[in-house]
């Protein structure tokens, strides 16, 4: 009896299924770009501005819709991409719908529980990546998803405010990780190792802040402080900014990230877990905006290519965000420590304006190429 052979499929076929997959994965980017516009709206309310769209509740939710929404949507496509598994696809699906839930009129339990069911399918991802490579920047990244899970579920049962150590955790060890794997032939032999112990020493800290507030949000802060002087020391950010072009561009996002980052793990160093507006909004959003999203900016023209396919070529004008992005939050710290509120509302509105013109530049930057 002879072997049944199944036929190929044609060219034809493999390259309608990789285009039927680059619009699945546009459709995720377009759920995390929907969060990320939401966010910025309920950003806008907060700061007791005008926004466009008035709601009493996006204020509530902007942390979440902004951290798990629209971070979590794009590192989990990320690694899904990575991952190759279908499945796996489900988790950014997870994340942008609980963002955008906890905007409507449904009750706000729905979108917290379909965050947590992402949080669940994120962690199992990141365990497939360290069955198939059983290394230490894996394990840190591991650890980035429990916190990531361990945030929705802090969030959903106390605070927003209660789990902000699990998401600050969440989103320092991603990219920290990130930047480890970018850079390991120049971080040296010992780097995986080294980030691993300080993503155990934050989780650590961030379980002694759920039970010790006072002095576990204050070993947070030191956390904190010790991954941003690893990533200033052990990167290569001070060297590539005599460089031109990208390589600049790139140090300088990369180093005004560090910058913020170190400055949130001081302040948090200093003064603890508080709800004095001037130290909590420099904690949160130096972490979260000037740390993650100068980070994005940073790593979109590397990001992008793989995972939907199509260029992000770097031009002088992705300048002008970066630039406008930290000069906001310049103005914004400065109005919230001195107790300026115009001064602060203002840097405010300006960090919107920032990551608006990045989303423009870089759709432009894109369909033009």
């Amino acid at each position: 009896m002879s072997p049944t052979v199944l036929p190929r499929p044609s060219a034809a076929d493999t390259a309608s299924g990789r285009r039927r997959a680059t619009r699945g994965r546009l459709l995720l980017i377009a759920l995390g770009g929907a969060c990320l516009i939401s966010g910025l709206n309920a950003g806008l309310i907060r700061l007791e501005v005008w926004a466009p769209v008035a709601s009493d509740r996006a204020g509530d939710v902007h942390g979440l819709v902004m951290v798990l929404g629209f971070l979590g949507t794009l590192i989990s496509l990320e690694r899904a991409q990575s991952l190759g598994r279908s499945w796996a696809y489900l988790a950014p699906a997870l994340y942008g719908a609980g963002g955008l839930a906890l905007l409507t009129p449904a009750p706000m339990l729905l979108g917290q529980l379909l965050l947590i069911e992402a949080g669940v399918l994120f962690v199992a991802v990141y365990l497939a990546l360290w069955r198939r490579a059983p290394r230490a920047l894996v394990a840190v990244q591991v650890l980035s998803a429990v916190l990531a899970l361990g945030g929705a579920v802090v969030a959903t049962l106390v605070d927003v405010t209660v789990a902000l150590p699990w998401l600050a955790g969440f989103v320092v060890l991603t990219i920290a990780a990130e930047r480890a794997e970018l850079a390991q032939l120049t971080m040296g032999p010992r780097a995986d190792v080294e980030l691993l112990g300080l993503a155990a020493a934050l989780t650590v800290a961030t379980l002694a802040a759920l039970t010790m507030p006072a002095v576990g949000g204050r070993l947070v802060g030191v956390a904190l402080l010790a991954v941003a002087g690893w990533l200033l020391v052990h990167d290569v950010v001070r060297r590539q900014l005599r460089l031109i072009g990208q390589r600049r561009y790139l140090a300088a996002a990369l180093l005004a990230g560090y910058l913020n980052l170190a400055l949130a793990g001081a302040v948090l160093a200093w003064s603890g877990l508080t709800t004095d507006r001037g130290s909590y909004d420099v904690v949160v959003h130096g972490v979260f905006l000037g740390f993650a999203l100068s980070m994005v900016m940073a790593h979109a023209p590397v990001i992008l290519p793989a995972v939907l396919g199509c260029d992000l070529p770097y031009r002088p004008v992705l300048w002008l965000p970066l630039g406008l992005l930290h000069a906001g939050l310049a103005l914004r710290f400065s109005g919230a420590l001195g107790g300026w509120d115009a001064g602060w509302q203002a840097g405010g509105v300006v960090t919107v304006l920032a990551l608006l013109v990045f989303l423009v530049t870089a759709i432009t930057l894109v369909v033009r190429r």
